[in-house]
């Protein structure tokens, strides 16, 4: 049985060019390393070192970008007044108001403000409506949001 792993839109379109980029840079490192090759020595050789190493790395970056996109699923947004994937929704906890972007698990940055369905605040959110209240226990602590808006 596959797991989806799902996308907004934009996130999926994201990977895709993610995987494109690395894909034409690949030449680039199999040339480099080519060339590191035929300068000798290989057991002291730190070009060719660095060479075999980034092009390792695009490889595994590769696998790993195919994977997530051969179990990619757009999430349909099937309401707007619930929290879901590819939400935009507004809380405040009586003191600050805070914009999130609800995205899936492999497109979340919270320095962004996209957040994770998956994530603590995310689970806590989802499903909800606005002017429900959203509780997020941390350890001991526990703080409360309302829903102001959901776009």
């Amino acid at each position: 049985m596959n797991k989806f792993i799902y996308f907004t839109q934009k996130g999926l379109q994201e990977k895709k060019k993610e995987y494109e980029n690395l894909l034409a840079s690949r030449p680039d490192a199999v040339r480099e390393l080519a060339r590191a090759r035929e300068m000798g020595d290989l057991s002291e050789n730190g070009y060719y070192k660095g060479a075999r190493f980034k092009l390792s790395q695009i490889d595994r970056d590769l696998r790993h970008l195919k994977h997530l996109l051969k179990l990619a699923r757009i999430k349909e947004v099937s309401a707007n007044d619930v929290v879901d994937i590819g939400s935009t929704v507004v809380i405040t906890d009586g003191v600050t108001e805070k914009t999130y972007s609800i995205v899936g698990t492999y497109e979340s940055d919270p320095s962004q403000h996209k957040i994770s369905l998956d994530s603590p605040l995310g689970k806590a959110l989802a499903g909800k409506r606005v002017g429900d209240e959203a509780k997020l226990s941390v350890g001991d602590n526990q703080t409360s949001f309302a829903i102001i808006s959901i776009q």
